[in-house]
């Protein structure tokens, strides 16, 4: 005999099936290339779309932007260097610090995987009825605001 779950339960796990099915969907589960299929890790191509976006940043003000630990983003940063994609220069307002930029071959890169996500994402919502788009993206920004309180 099964039991069912409580209402709360029921709507918590509807959810969590929903996440876990979108992020396999989407391919979010592989770590070592993006959902697109390119061949990089989706932390090292979020990184690069900061940098694209926002220039020069300290590892700090990266971390803070990909809302990373520190340690992680300076792993992330070195993985990003050794690519050749991406180099530490000194601030030229504070001794202390040193920005990360991209290197133009990291722009290019940053451009490509730019593209290549704009593609992506355009044949998943052309897969959405018009009708529907509206309530799915306020959707995803409701469960987006829910996860940054948490």
């Amino acid at each position: 005999m099964t039991h069912a779950a409580p209402p709360e339960l029921e709507g918590e796990l509807l959810l969590q099936q929903r996440l876990v099915g979108f992020v396999r969907a989407f391919g979010l589960h592989r770590p070592d290339e993006t959902p697109c299929g390119a061949p990089v890790p989706v932390s090292e191509a979020h990184a690069m779309s900061v940098l694209a976006a926002h220039g020069p940043l300290s590892q700090t003000d990266l971390a803070r932007h990909l809302a990373l630990r520190k340690s992680t983003v300076s792993r992330l940063v070195d993985q990003v260097v050794d690519r050749g994609w991406a180099r530490r220069r000194p601030s030229p307002t504070d001794a202390r610090c040193r920005l990360v930029e991209l290197t133009p071959a990291g722009r290019e890169a940053a451009a490509t995987l730019g593209q290549v996500r704009a593609e992506r994402i355009g044949r998943l919502l052309a897969r959405v009825p018009a009708g529907d788009r509206a309530a799915v993206l306020a959707a995803l920004d409701t469960l987006i605001e829910a996860a940054r309180e948490g």
